[in-house]
């Protein structure tokens, strides 16, 4: 039995997404990618546009695309509060595709209208939403 586990919670507003104890966990943080082992320092980061990706305490590979969101680390317990998360089979490979080529369209049209920053965020949504769905 591997005694370096550690509990974590994955929240989003809308639902418990993960539960339990795990042997790692790594996050897309703002500032760049971190992961957190046993007995990681206490952490409070900010986590933007990427990929998720835990080992649970059987040693199962778990993968999730995320928007962003806060991570808090203290005392062998990480609490991770997601803007949005999803796991592969989630993920709506169509509508993630169309995502994508509406917001490359938005970025090479550029209409005067046009939030720029906006569009750019959808578009690595999308093709992050992808990459994570390609994965299974």
């Amino acid at each position: 039995m591997n005694d370096k586990k550690f509990h974590l919670e994955i929240i989003t507003p809308r639902k418990i997404v993960f539960q339990g104890d795990v042997l790692s966990f790594s996050a897309p943080g703002v500032v760049g990618g971190f992961q957190v082992l046993f007995n990681h320092a206490p952490l409070f980061a900010s986590i933007g546009i990427g990929v998720i990706k835990l080992v649970d305490s059987a040693g199962k590979q778990h993968t999730y695309a995320t928007s962003g969101g806060i991570v808090e680390v203290l005392k062998n317990k990480v609490v991770v509060l997601a803007e949005t998360i999803e796991s592969p089979d989630e993920i709506d490979i169509v509508r993630a595709e169309a995502a994508r080529e509406r917001a490359r369209k938005r970025l090479k049209e550029r209409k005067p209208d046009l939030d720029v920053e906006r569009a750019q965020l959808a578009l690595l949504r999308a093709l992050n939403r992808l990459k994570v769905a390609k994965s299974l």
